[in-house]
């Protein structure tokens, strides 16, 4: 592809064009991965923690470009790309006893020890909240509440019907909630 076709490509080729060009183009490629990698590390962080987020990010990507080829388009690029960031996910939950949620940036300021305190503990029971869910469950409300993808789109990256998947999101927060109440948080 000549260089003067690609800055279109950058700034007005649609997902979908931009994969057909990345299979032979490695400034397609990468246009792909400035488009995506925030969402996929955002993913990553909520589902395995922010200490092992860059750890997927780096793995889904390589599988995304060694898997191309292979892309059919039946679904959107980015389904596929929650799909394959999910399974990532999970092959990092599987080689860790436990999810280490509690290692990211402190919510409040520095010079207040108290609240960042408060913050610690806050984030530490909303993980144990979440890892009480079931997978589906848990599955389902990152991707909508973190990812912010809509129920169809969560429906198309888990391979589930939709009403499954509202149930999922509806189960899931009032599992949550009752959690949390019970642990003595007001949701």
């Amino acid at each position: 592809m000549s260089d003067a076709l690609f800055p279109l490509a950058r700034t007005s080729l649609a997902d979908a064009d931009l994969v057909r060009l990345a299979v032979r183009d490695e400034r397609a490629f990468e246009e792909l991965v400035r488009r995506h990698a925030a969402s996929v590390h955002r993913l990553a962080a909520s589902t395995v923690g922010p200490g092992a987020a860059d750890d997927v990010v780096q793995e889904v990507f390589i599988s995304v470009h060694q898997n191309l080829k292979g892309f059919r388009g039946e679904a959107s690029f980015s389904t596929w790309l929650h799909r394959i960031t999910l399974n990532a996910c999970a092959r990092a939950l599987r080689t860790r006893a436990t999810l280490a949620l509690d290692d990211g940036p402190e919510l409040a300021a520095p010079h207040d020890p108290v609240r960042a305190s408060e913050q610690a503990q806050l984030r530490a029971r909303l993980a144990a909240g979440l890892q009480s869910l079931s997978a589906e469950q848990r599955e389902a409300l990152t991707l909508r509440e973190i990812a912010g993808l809509d129920y169809a789109e969560i429906a198309a990256v888990t391979g589930t019907e939709l009403g499954t998947v509202k149930s999922r999101i509806n189960r899931g927060r009032a599992a949550l909630r009752a959690w949390l109440t019970r642990a003595g948080i007001t949701p």
